[in-house]
């Protein structure tokens, strides 16, 4: 890379983390913060958790369209002003209602895809790949710091200390975006990142798409349905308060990645990719029934161990074979369509799963999502599920 490649790759990159980082930091705390809110109860709870996937998932699309007509700073600026909006707005609240409309705001603020753009508009063709490799890297970073710091901004302030932060994160994302990042050619759009018409439909009939879509959706509607319960379970199991919590994810996420790495090697250099994929699955069901099957804390934090092995290397895998996979020219737009999808499963796990908690219990809401991966297993079971990469790739 240029020089002026590296410092736009890694300022967005910077930015990319920091809108998560954001989004993330709420994950571990809402449903032990937000019970002493008027009107909370599981099922607002699991929505406010939720909601923020809503508006990413109906507005990715549009934004990143947007961007190819006014340009990709403005829209990341204005995504950035929506989000502070909806962070000052969820600091404030006085009610879970409160609360819930900040989070639905800061989701409203759905700039990924055009981050996205502008790594594309300002590197080279030879360079793109690793690009969007590096600010991909950044997300699963966001998520592993946001679990950690969480807590410990919630321990100083509680709930509204991490939206001030959040809102303070957005802050810094502007000047990154006025000061350090370059301003592309005007009119220089690339068909890989930008949607283009006619190509949905098309993303939409390709079964190989269509089941990545599906495991990304499953794999975020189960992240957002489990954490209603496990900082519950770290709390009234492991004995654990909640400003301590950190203390289990840490060591948690730093050993899953060293569970993942002899995945990644079986994958990539020894071709046993569709039966590592197929682990992961494995390890997200097992992680499941620990869980809630034996209440003791060792276990609960072997599930905790197991659930980061598998999620992180399903994060990880799913966007690579996403643009493997996809036909020649549709690159943006399966790639968009998925992120859209990955949203809409974080929208629904927290609804739905909160909605479950309070009709028929934890066991059950657990039950749901281990069925949901069972059926993701039995989809991805074929050997051409995951193996169609390699031929994908070669076209």
């Amino acid at each position: 890379m240029t020089p002026l490649e590296r410092r736009t790759v890694s300022s967005l990159a910077l930015l990319y983390s920091f809108r998560m980082l954001g989004l993330f930091m709420v994950l571990p705390l809402l449903a032990l913060y937000a019970v002493d809110l008027p009107g909370a109860d599981p099922m607002t709870i699991g929505l406010t958790l939720g909601i923020y996937g809503l508006g990413q998932a109906v507005l990715q699309i549009p934004l990143g369209w947007l961007s190819d007509r006014v340009g990709r700073k403005p829209v990341i600026i204005g995504g950035l002003l929506v989000f502070i909006l909806g962070s000052v707005l969820a600091a404030t609240a006085e009610s879970i209602y409160g609360v819930l409309a900040g989070r639905a705001l800061q989701g409203m603020g759905a700039i990924a895809s055009t981050i996205m753009a502008l790594v594309a508009d300002l590197t080279r063709e030879t360079q793109r790949t690793k690009a969007m490799a590096m600010v991909g890297m950044s997300i699963g970073l966001s998520f592993a710091v946001a679990l950690v710091l969480g807590p410990v901004v919630a321990a100083a302030g509680g709930l509204a200390a991490v939206f001030w932060f959040t809102a303070l994160l957005a802050i810094v994302g502007i000047v990154i975006v006025a000061a350090l990042v370059p301003t592309p050619p005007s009119g220089q759009v690339h068909a890989d990142v930008g949607a283009r018409q006619g190509l949905f439909k098309r993303t939409l009939q390709e079964p190989a798409l269509l089941r990545l879509n599906f495991a990304v959706f499953s794999l975020h509607f189960i992240l957002m349905a489990l954490f209603l319960l496990v900082p519950g379970l770290l709390l009234e199991v492991a004995g654990l308060e909640r400003d301590r919590h950190w203390l289990a994810y840490l060591p948690a996420l730093l050993l899953s990645i060293a569970g993942m790495v002899p995945m990644m090697i079986m994958a990539e250099r020894k071709g046993r990719l569709r039966e590592m994929f197929l682990l992961a699955i494995a390890l997200l069901i097992v992680a499941m029934l620990l869980l809630v099957a034996v209440e003791v804390p060792v276990v609960v934090y072997l599930g905790l161990l197991l659930f980061f092995v598998g999620f992180n290397y399903l994060e990880a895998t799913l966007p690579s074979l996403v643009s493997k996979m996809v036909f020649p020219g549709g690159k943006g737009t399966a790639l968009g369509v998925y992120a859209s999808c990955q949203f809409l499963g974080a929208f629904a796990g927290g609804a739905i799963g909160g909605w479950v908690v309070k009709i028929a219990g934890a066991p059950a809401m657990v039950a749901c999502c281990m069925a949901l991966a069972l059926v993701w297993l039995l989809i991805f079971l074929p050997g051409d599920a995951v193996s169609a990469r390699a031929g994908a790739a070669a076209e």
